[in-house]
Order: structure tokens, then sequence, then C-alpha cells
């Protein structure tokens, strides 16, 4: 008899980390979990040369009986260069807009929705009725609708908040979750996390109020000391 070929990787490999990662888990839903359990891959891919500067992040799925999308995609458009009026303000790259994709999915399966039931009352005869609609659901899949800008650029504020929060989480699986996936699924780098937010807690509170130059100055010198190869005792 043929040998059954067993599972490729670790099963629910990245639902593990969503659940562990406090900005995921925060995400995540009830009902998202089955779902993500089918999510095998995620990529990061940057623009090509020439082209305006973005990245894309791919969310390679298994065939699941929810969608039939392969991969669902968010792009984060980024902005590279300084502003004429103003190009001392710039501090690098910058992301200003993201796209996310239509989900195919199948019938009575889409969790970003739910049904609802409500009474209507007749104004002419009285009679009531109860009617039934669709309203949005909390669900990580949202993550690939997000809000648009207007072309005046003009955001209220809790809408500026949920479009920066989409910004951080962009960059925040493009910097740490997908570079070192392995080590958040170990819990290594949810340590180092912490560790990291202690010593910055650390230097606010001895820091008080520098000069944010030197401040800034000062914490450049001590991340190039990290890369300085050690000396032996001897020397």
């Amino acid at each position: 008899a043929t040998p059954e070929e067993g599972p490729k990787g670790i099963p629910e490999f990245w639902l593990a980390i969503f659940k562990s990662v406090d900005m995921l888990s925060d995400m995540l839903q009830e009902h998202d979990e089955p779902i993500l359990k089918h999510l095998k891959d995620i990529q990061v891919k940057f623009s090509e040369p020439g082209q305006p500067m973005s990245f894309t992040l791919e969310f390679h799925f298994e065939p699941n009986g929810y969608f039939n999308n392969a991969v669902l995609t968010k792009v984060y458009k980024m902005k590279s260069e300084p502003d004429a009026s103003d190009p001392f303000s710039f501090e690098g790259p910058e992301i200003i807009d993201c796209e996310g994709c239509q989900i195919d999915w199948h019938k009575g399966k889409d969790v970003t929705v739910k049904t609802i039931k409500k009474k209507q009352k007749h104004k002419g005869r009285g009679t009531i009725r109860t009617v039934t609609k669709q309203v949005s659901n909390d669900s990580f899949f949202n993550f690939f609708n997000p809000i648009k800008a207007p072309p005046n650029g003009e955001l209220d504020e809790d809408s500026e908040l949920t479009l920066a929060t989409d910004f951080e989480i962009g960059h925040f699986f493009r910097e740490r979750i997908v570079p070192r996936a392995v080590l958040y699924f170990t819990g290594e780098a949810l340590e180092d996390d912490e560790s990291e937010q202690d010593e910055d807690g650390d230097e606010d509170d001895e820091e008080g109020d520098l000069d944010p130059k030197v401040s800034y100055g000062w914490i450049f010198q001590k991340e190039q000391r990290k890369h300085l190869p050690q000396r032996s005792e001897g020397r």
C-alpha cells in the first residue's frame, strides 16, 4: 500500500501566532479561527524598481470550504519622497494608503456580515412584520476591506484612528511577523518585544526632558554599538 502523505509544515502554525500576538489577537474572532486553520503562508512582495513604492502582503490559503481565493492580498502604498514645500519634515518612507481585495465567499460562509431580524410596523395599517437584513460583523477578514480616504483627504477622528491602526498592522506584518514567524511561534520573539518595551520605558524615565536631537543621537550610537565586534578580555 502507498503510504499516506503527512501534512506539510506545522498544522495551525499561523493561527497559533495570531492567537499569541496581542495586535493580531485583538482582530481575531472565534468564527475566524476555523478559516485561519487553512492559512499556510504569509509572504511580503515589494514593488519593482521604477514603480511607485509599495509592498504587498500575500495570505496563501489551502483549499477550504469558506472562499474560493487561493491568495488574499493587501497592498500598502508608500510615500518615498519629501514634499517640495517642506523637505526637512521628511523622516523616511511612510505608508499613505492601502488597498484590499475581493473575497469570493461561498454562499452563507461570509463571516464579515451577519443576518439580523428586525420588526417593522406599517404606518398605515399598523401591522407588524419581521424583516431580515445583513449588517457588518467583527472579523479579521475585514482587514481586506479597509476604509478609503475621500478625495479631499479629510477623515473624521474615528476613521483616522482606524486607518492609522491599519498602517501599523501592515508595517508590523512586514517588519516583524513575516521575517520572524518561527520565533513568534515559539514565543521567543514575544519575550524580545517585552524586553524592548521595558528598556524603552526605562530610557524614557532616565531621559526626562532631554533635547530630542541629543536623545535620538544617543539611541543611534547605542544601536550602532550592538553591531560592533566584541573584544576579548585579553585585549
